[in-house]
């Protein structure tokens, strides 16, 4: 029995880590590479095993840097069944497809410029990281587990997943594993929720565990207060509505898009909501929304109690879904006085970049950031001051007010991280992923202050479980 790290080792994107038990082999998530140095060429690399010789995948939850090379995993010969909620199944269904449309449309523009252009270098790929075809294909091949159950998923191998808290249906993967009578017991945190963030219940710990492979994303911070995070929240839109400008947020579609909306319904009246109009502006976003509505049996009770009294989606009343282009394109007709949500939620894409280029070089511009910014992306340039930016080719620079409130973020800080680690039992080995340098050092050292061995896993590390294990 052995464990290796192959993605978001040493990174926050691109999770993929492998169990190997009775010589089949099981992969936990299989993640796009987002940000960084050249992620589209990193993700075209060749896999570091064979794609063929996979027997199963567990699936954490649907964010695309956890899910999003699943198609090409099956491109390359994967056939195996893929284990996940009910909830992550329907939301990987549309961030997997919208994914594959992103990229046949990005091949599509770069062959269309080499006609253009004849030899002339373009940036980008001929041929899309893969189609919809396949990314429908892969949701084929899901298999759903509800939490709490435990299931046998190989030989020697049995999964229970419990709620992570992060997004709907998000899940921590606890395994049993047994070998020639060795027994190890391998808990995959996923992408740990805050505790007391509304929607989701808190995340679920609960069992004793030999090795434990845990995010560390904040692993080195303490987010804002829930309460403060509010008020500043409320602050900026009232002093964005006296400014006359728009409010840009963006937003990743699944999650991060429904909470702000939940908020601003929440605090119709006392941020005065009314006096904006409110866009969703992404048609994924909108397709999640839908998802979360559907699945009110992971809501904590707060949030079961709105949507009993809220008795239709959406729940705002001046909320406009944009799922059209046109729609889309409209919105920036308009010079103040709208509050837009959009993707993604690094401004890596979608449309948001449009937005940006329509606002980011007015004062009158509040420019609001909910989550984290991966090193290389453009929020992550805006958030670290950049006075001009480039979109789309273009140089732009940045007036818009920029502000970010971390209070929002679907990652729990240190104190969310280290509250659910102590809720493992046993004396673990834990293996930190899922961070930058900063922050899996800055949990590493809290886990050692307690009395824990922890280490930051290395790429292509391999850790032996029967030396861990127990007969």
């Amino acid at each position: 029995m052995h464990l290796q790290f192959y993605g978001a080792a040493g990174e926050v994107t691109g999770s993929c880590h492998i169990l190997t038990v009775r010589g089949r082999t099981l992969l936990l998530d299989c993640g796009l590479i987002q940000g960084g140095d050249q992620p589209d060429i990193r993700n075209r690399q060749p896999f570091p095993f064979d794609a063929a010789a996979i027997d199963a995948v567990v699936l954490s939850h649907a964010h695309i840097d956890h899910c999003g090379r699943l198609p090409l995993l099956r491109k390359r010969g994967f056939r195996g069944p893929i284990y996940a909620t009910p909830a992550c199944r329907d939301l990987a269904r549309i961030l997997l497809a919208d994914s594959a449309f992103m990229a046949e449309r990005e091949a599509e523009r770069y062959r269309r410029r080499q006609a253009e252009h004849g030899n002339r270098q373009a940036r980008g790929f001929p041929d899309p990281l893969f189609t919809r075809v396949d990314a429908d294909e892969t949701i084929q091949q899901f298999k759903p587990v509800a939490y709490g159950h435990a299931t046998e998923i190989l030989p020697g191998v049995t999964l229970t997943c419990r709620d992570a808290g992060h997004i709907l249906g998000s899940a921590s993967v606890w395994l049993q594993l047994e070998e020639e009578g060795i027994r190890s017991r391998i808990v995959f945190s996923g992408d740990v929720g805050q505790y007391d963030s509304p929607i989701l219940r808190d995340p679920e710990g609960n069992g004793a565990a030999d090795v434990v492979v845990m995010e560390s994303t904040y692993g080195n911070r303490r987010h804002r207060e829930r309460s403060d995070t509010l008020r500043e929240f409320g602050e900026i839109l009232r002093a964005a509505r006296a400014g006359g400008g728009n409010v840009l947020i963006p937003a990743f579609a699944v999650g991060r898009s429904q909470e702000v909306l939940y908020e601003l319904a929440s605090h119709f009246d006392d941020w005065r909501v009314g006096d904006w109009q409110v866009f969703l502006d992404s048609p994924m976003a909108i397709e999640a929304s839908e998802i979360y509505w559907k699945h009110p049996e992971l809501y904590d009770a707060e949030a079961s109690v709105a949507r009993r009294d809220a008795g239709r989606m959406p729940a705002l009343p001046n909320l406009k879904l944009c799922r059209s282009a046109e729609e889309s394109m409209a919105i920036n007709l308009l010079r103040g006085g709208a509050i837009i949500v959009a993707g993604s939620g690094m401004c890596s894409g979608g449309r948001i970049v449009h937005h940006l280029k329509h606002n980011i070089t007015k004062r009158e511009c509040d420019l609001i950031f909910t989550g984290f910014q991966a090193v290389g992306t453009l929020g992550r340039a805006i958030v670290d001051g950049r006075e001009h930016v480039r979109i789309h080719g273009e140089k732009f620079k940045v007036n818009a007010r920029i502000h970010t409130l971390g209070g929002f973020s679907a990652h729990g800080d240190q104190e969310d991280l280290l509250r659910w680690h102590a809720g493992v039992g046993g004396k673990p080995h834990t293996y930190l992923v899922h961070g930058e340098t900063e922050g899996a050092s800055g949990l590493s050292e809290a886990l050692r202050a307690r009395g824990i061995q922890a280490d930051v896993a290395k790429p292509a590390q391999k850790v032996d479980l029967t030396s861990c294990g127990r007969r």
